[in-house]
């Protein structure tokens, strides 16, 4: 099942969860500012994981920024919040406004090219707020975006347009996996921002 952008919010899920795509939400010069902004400015480090008992550490970078110097744990991973850049702080403002929810830390994902991306998952983890609001905004290179049902296995393939906003929340997570299929049509960058709330 293919959804094709459109500027009219619309919940992409045919059941079991509401995850909102809200099109573009900054314009060309916002896009490119920011994303070069954040590749030059942001702690970026190469992600871990514990899979099968050893460590994995991935081509991907990541970086956690918060309110605070909170810890969060992830693929039995503990990672320590870096304090919002002042254009972090802006990115939080314009997705706050634009999806009518609060959010105080964020994950951004640095993907080098096509050919990195993220096996199925969901964010489940206990420090999150249960069934929160996360808000994923892309900066750089168009992405397929794809969830597949826990239960029915029915997929749904989303493209992610550069400067676009997409909220999952009420579901999304207990019933749905999401990946980023790897590609090797896409050559060039992608920064995602994943706005969500950690409950201290």
């Amino acid at each position: 099942m293919d959804l094709f952008s459109s500027k009219t919010i619309k919940n992409i899920l045919p059941f079991d969860g509401i995850t909102n795509y809200h099109g573009i939400v900054l314009n060309k010069k916002q896009c490119d500012f920011y994303y070069q902004k954040l590749l030059e400015t942001i702690n970026w480090k190469n992600d871990e994981a514990i899979i099968l008992g050893k460590k994995i550490i991935t081509k991907r970078k990541v970086a956690w920024y918060g309110d605070s110097a909170y810890s969060y744990t992830y693929s039995k991973v503990t990672k320590t919040a870096n304090i919002w850049t002042k254009e972090l702080l802006e990115l939080k403002q314009i997705v706050e406004k634009e999806s009518n929810e609060t959010y105080n830390s964020c994950l951004l994902n640095l993907y080098h090219s096509g050919e990195e991306g993220m096996a199925y998952h969901s964010d489940g983890e206990k420090m999150l707020k249960k069934n929160g609001a996360i808000a994923s905004l892309s900066l750089g290179a168009e992405r397929k975006f794809s969830f597949k049902h826990k239960n029915t296995k029915q997929r749904v393939d989303i493209f992610l347009e550069r400067g676009s906003l997409l909220v999952m929340k009420e579901g999304t997570q207990a019933n749905w996996l999401h990946r980023l299929p790897p590609t090797k049509k896409v050559q060039t960058p992608r920064i995602n921002l994943t706005f969500r709330t950690i409950i201290l």
